[in-house]
């Protein structure tokens, strides 16, 4: 059955007591005794992973791996797994004009994407008490990954057009992708473009901004969400700039200061963050996690009803546990002293 998505954002915002979202799924493997590379090359895995993640906590909804090697390896890259992280890529595919324009868009299907899009559907069928939202990369952090992250910075400036062409494509590829999402059940997907934090926000409004509103204008219904996550420092200086995306919701990570954020974004709009991955998911205590989100709580919730606490970006495979539940555990804490 699908829902209004849009009245789930506008309930989120009025509900006085708001379910936490962070991008949570790749520490299932301890859950299930896994490792990385084995959850991405199942789908079954996964959407049993995602299961259990939501059956262990309260989060507002499911999220499904971010694994932003899995597009790039669709066109022909090579991934890369290392015990413990999230895969990367390795290969550079479009080095000049000549490979860019000879890089081919893959079917939905290639590589790894057929069995993400079949652990959604799967995942859908377990989890019917919360959505379900799929996990894609952005058009220019893909493009990033197939231009060569330091490479693609550079031609920004020196060969802009290869960069639109590959840009295009990767956008190309990116609708098909989160159109297979939607038709297999997803209530939406999060879109990270990291890369792009990297930007000056005139090379973001020029080599983001544009591909990142076509996907968003492409797939968005009224069942169907984009969410939008950039991690980069840059952010409060493109924050115009993201709006224009016409996404349905934005995430950031703990490189910016939230409060600030938030405040510059209207009311009606979701807006997510940004508990650090690294430093409290990963290698914090349940003390000093508490401490974080409270904080981040107590300065971005009473004034902003459209916030939602979150992660600061996808929480890393081997987070413990004790983490992840001190993290719910002051969320909690936080609505309970309220009352």
């Amino acid at each position: 059955m699908k829902h209004s998505m849009h009245d789930w954002i506008a309930n989120l915002i009025a509900a006085p007591k708001k379910r936490a979202m962070p991008i949570l799924s790749f520490p299932c493997i301890s859950l299930m005794d896994i490792s990385v590379e084995q959850l991405t090359a199942d789908a079954s895995l996964q959407a049993q992973g995602m299961k259990m993640v939501a059956d262990r906590t309260p989060a507002c909804a499911a999220v499904s791996m971010m694994d932003l090697s899995v597009e790039a390896e669709a066109f022909g890259a090579k991934a890369q797994f290392l015990p413990g992280e999230v895969p990367t890529v390795k290969d550079v595919l479009a080095r000049s004009m000549e490979e860019a324009q000879a890089l081919n868009v893959p079917a939905v299907g290639a590589g790894r994407t057929g069995k993400y899009v079949q652990a959604i559907h799967e995942a859908c069928q377990l989890i019917t008490d919360r959505p379900v939202f799929a996990g894609i990369i952005g058009p220019y952090s893909l493009a990033g990954r197939l231009m060569g992250v330091s490479d693609i910075m550079m031609d920004c400036y020196e060969e802009p057009e290869t960069v639109h062409t590959v840009l295009q494509k990767a956008t190309d590829f990116l609708i098909a992708y989160a159109q297979a999402y939607k038709e297999a059940g997803a209530q939406g997907i999060v879109m990270a473009e990291p890369l792009s934090g990297l930007l000056s926000p005139a090379l973001a409004e020029e080599f983001s901004e544009p591909y990142v509103r076509a996907i968003a204008q492409a797939v968005r219904s009224n069942d169907f969400l984009v969410i939008y996550h950039n991690c980069g420092n840059n952010t409060p200086f493109m924050l115009e700039s993201i709006l224009r995306t016409q996404c349905d919701g934005y995430h950031f990570g703990d490189a910016v200061n939230m409060a600030e954020i938030v405040s510059k974004i209207p009311t009606d709009v979701l807006v997510m963050g940004n508990v650090s991955p690294s430093t409290q998911f990963l290698f914090g205590t349940p003390e000093s996690m508490r401490e974080c989100t409270l904080q981040l709580m107590k300065d971005c919730c009473s004034q902003h009803p459209n916030f939602v606490v979150s992660s600061g970006c996808d929480i890393p495979p081997l987070s413990p546990w004790k983490n992840i539940d001190a993290f719910f555990a002051a969320v909690e804490e936080y609505y309970d002293n309220k009352q």
